[in-house]
């Protein structure tokens, strides 16, 4: 399965990780994460498969997370209402979010992207 890149244009750490996937000349499908963020239940397959804590989707540096004030709000929110919110607005999801189908990280690090590469 070719990757998929939850990507949004504007966000360094995005185009970092573009940059790196080029390099290392993985395809990867670049899918704009404000335009077309994963459906709800394609955010809990992810988050089921990636072993984090489902606050670690949220992009907790973004100014519409500090206008919802989710700090304070998360903590007394259901796994269920958290996922809705993340489906619905693709700004909330910290960026990039890569998956092949069964793994998936979250963000840009070097190190976990090392996944990606295939085996030469």
């Amino acid at each position: 399965m070719t990757l998929k890149a939850y990507v949004y244009d504007k966000c360094g750490t995005c185009r970092k990780a573009k940059q790196w996937l080029s390099k290392e000349e993985i395809s990867y499908e670049a899918i704009p994460i404000v335009e077309q963020p994963p459906s709800k239940e394609e955010l809990r397959r992810m988050w089921q498969q990636s072993g984090l804590d489902l606050k670690k989707f949220f992009n907790t540096s973004g100014q519409l997370y500090r206008e919802l004030n989710l700090k304070e709000r998360l903590p007394a929110m259901s796994e269920d209402e958290m996922l809705d919110l993340l489906s619905q607005n693709g700004k909330l999801i910290k960026r990039p979010l890569i998956t092949d189908g069964s793994r998936v990280t979250v963000g840009f690090r070097e190190d976990e992207m090392e996944q990606w590469r295939p085996v030469r």
